[in-house]
């Protein structure tokens, strides 16, 4: 994990954070991609440069070869998931109650030292 945005109040879906602090266009800029669950369906349609590339729904029986897409997919964002576990063992974020500035703080603050704790 290399980015944490600012926090938000109340609970915000992925693909609206995403969109409001213009994730996709960033990644063009930078000429990156990202690998994303299906939560962030919808959030880039362009075909031919697709920057954001999600799996396929079960909401019907998928193909052989989109259950590989499927799989290959998340041994790719594997690394991304155990990064949000080993950010989420910091007992500090369970009950956290305070302002949205104070926490984006701590959450960067936690992600540079869960950084250093897991590259040893």
């Amino acid at each position: 994990m290399i980015w944490i945005s600012a926090a938000r109040p109340c609970r915000t879906h992925d693909i609206t954070a995403a969109r409001h602090y213009h994730i996709l266009a960033h990644l063009r800029a930078a000429g990156l991609g990202a690998l994303a669950d299906l939560g962030f369906r919808g959030l880039d349609n362009d075909v031919r440069d697709a920057v954001i590339v999600t799996g396929f729904s079960r909401t019907h029986k998928l193909a052989p070869g989109q259950k590989e897409a499927n799989r290959v997919l998340a041994i790719g964002r594997a690394p991304v998931e155990h990064g949000f576990a080993h950010l989420k063992n910091w007992r500090t974020l369970t009950k956290l109650r305070t302002n949205p500035a104070r926490v984006t703080r701590l959450l960067r603050a936690l992600l540079v030292l869960t950084n250093l704790e897991t590259d040893r």
